[in-house]
């Protein structure tokens, strides 16, 4: 469907825009998109039947690791779907309410994601820093209680974001720039004070991901400092590469995230493609490579995986 304008300020349609300057394209682009989505598919649900079916993954990092997993699942199917209409059939039409219900979902989930990062954080923290009550403080009713304390803070925090949006007037256009619906992208279409819509964003968005990542670095500057006290320097690097699956997944995560979030609000000279696409990365990287980097670097998960499909002969690399 062509891009229209609208006069009404509050119609009843969004048109998704895709990759702006890049629309010619947008069948070549679908590729690496398709494929990003399968694989996230099949990467995060073969990890969620690995955790489940093995006893000795039942510990408070994988059980976080599964709640990771079918964020990552959700944050999936909630964007690529529409994303791929766009691409394949130019299909970017979406009505109000489905277009907030996405941008509630996406901005909770990814919200829920950091959540469970900071939790994953604070299991390497107390196996280093504490490891003799390692499992009488992370017991499963208080990995369960985390869990959905993650969630209920996604879920709470983001609730008046499509309140805020709903009865913004759009005299402008209809038309939003970008492959999902995102929150500053509807603010930007507004012909209103927008001012106190951008606060609130700021602020829910530094009390999740700003103040997860805070937290997240001040737990590893701790667990840092508790191993380079150890007696024994042969112990530093494999007490440290239980850590290193965790911190790719942080870098990984955050490092398009924050790139997206200051472009968004500040970044007004650069290339709305570059925007986009960073911002496509940030949403859809995250869920693909997070089984791809606890497949490979975890022993227990590999050693599962192999035997899930029966593969024999390959080495068990620590």
């Amino acid at each position: 469907m062509a891009p229209s304008n609208r006069t009404t300020p509050h119609p009843s349609t969004f048109i998704l825009l895709g990759i702006p300057g890049l629309e010619a394209a947008h069948g070549w682009i679908s590729i690496p998109f398709c494929s990003v989505y399968i694989l996230s598919l099949l990467g995060n649900c073969l990890l969620l039947v690995v955790i489940k079916t093995e006893p000795s993954l039942h510990e408070p990092m994988y059980l976080f690791l599964s709640m990771l997993a079918l964020a990552d699942l959700t944050v999936s199917s909630t964007a690529l779907p529409k994303i791929l209409s766009i691409f394949w059939f130019k299909d970017g039409a979406i009505h109000m309410d489905a277009c907030l219900t996405q941008m509630y979902l996406l901005h909770s989930l990814t919200t829920m994601e950091s959540g469970f990062i900071l939790a994953m954080a604070f299991d390497r923290y107390i196996a280093i820093c504490n490891p003799l009550r390692h499992s009488t403080i992370l017991t499963h009713r208080t990995v369960a209680k985390i869990g959905l304390g993650v969630v209920l803070r996604g879920v709470v925090l983001l609730a008046p974001h499509p309140f805020l949006l709903k009865w913004l007037p759009y005299c402008g256009t209809n038309v939003i720039s970008h492959t999902y619906c995102e929150f500053m992208a509807l603010v930007k279409l507004a012909c209103a004070d927008t001012t106190v819509k951008k606060a609130h964003g700021l602020v829910v968005a530094f009390l999740t991901g700003g103040v997860d990542f805070i937290l997240i670095v001040l737990s590893y500057i701790l667990i840092l400092r508790t191993v380079f006290k150890l007696p024994s320097k042969e112990a530093h690097l494999p007490t440290l590469s239980t850590c290193g699956s965790h911190f790719c997944v942080i870098l990984v995560t955050y490092t398009p995230a924050f790139f997206s979030f200051f472009t968004h609000r500040f970044g007004s000279s650069m290339a709305p493609h570059v925007h986009i696409i960073v911002a496509n990365i940030y949403l859809l990287v995250p869920p693909m490579t997070n089984p791809i980097i606890y497949g490979v670097r975890t022993k227990k998960i590999r050693e599962r995986v192999l035997r899930v499909f029966s593969i024999r002969g390959f080495p068990a690399v620590s």
